[in-house]
């Protein structure tokens, strides 16, 4: 059975809901945060929570360069929220010293649905995500300003693009692991799935 082993970044942020909505989504999960449990994973989830100190934090625990090596080198990676700002190529407005370990050919601004008390949730209709739009939380979300021409535009909300895949590397701006709806998360094992038998051919 081909039962994918995906690691949640645990450095901040909600990581136990990621790996229960994994698990709902017929994966293994399990919480990383040192480089050499990333070598026993399949994919990663990087998680919401703040940007700026889950940067730090990956350069402290030595995971920022590792973690940039796997993913240019294919590993399936989905963030949400923040972890779409660590995905991203490039911030339109980053804190000092912010890194990110890139991955999807996107101008990402942070912060740009409002503060947390503006925090919303809507509909939002993802393409690859059948069943209908999928609930959407914004808590000081995200948005992209702008896509490379290697990146697709999976959803938008209000004008504004807030789910881009490109490859292996997923992102969306909403919390899909806050609504009980795992229908992202079984795209992105999915995902995981059809490169693990790639990469096994």
């Amino acid at each position: 059975m081909n039962t994918p082993v995906i690691g949640v970044l645990a450095l901040q942020g909600d990581v136990r809901e990621h790996l229960i909505a994994l698990a709902a989504a017929d994966a293994v999960a399990r919480p990383v945060r040192r480089p050499e449990e990333l070598a026993e994973i399949d994919g990663l989830v990087i998680p919401g929570g703040e940007s700026t100190t889950i940067s730090k934090l990956a350069v402290l625990f030595g995971v920022m360069e590792p973690l940039r090596t796997r993913v240019r080198d294919g590993l399936p990676v989905y963030g949400t929220c923040a972890g779409m700002i660590m995905l991203a190529d490039k911030i339109l407005d980053p804190r000092s010293g912010q890194e990110t370990i890139g991955g999807i050919d996107m101008i990402v601004r942070r912060n740009a649905f409002g503060r947390q008390n503006e925090s919303f949730e809507a509909a939002v209709d993802v393409q690859g995500v059948e069943g209908g739009p999928v609930e959407g939380v914004f808590i000081r979300a995200p948005w992209v300003e702008s896509v490379g021409a290697e990146a697709e535009v999976l959803a938008e909300h209000g004008g504004h693009i807030v789910a881009v895949r490109q490859g292996n590397a997923l992102a969306t701006s909403f919390h899909p692991e806050l609504t009980g709806d795992h229908r992202v998360h079984g795209l992105f094992v999915d995902m995981v799935r059809a490169n693990r038998t790639a990469t096994s051919l």
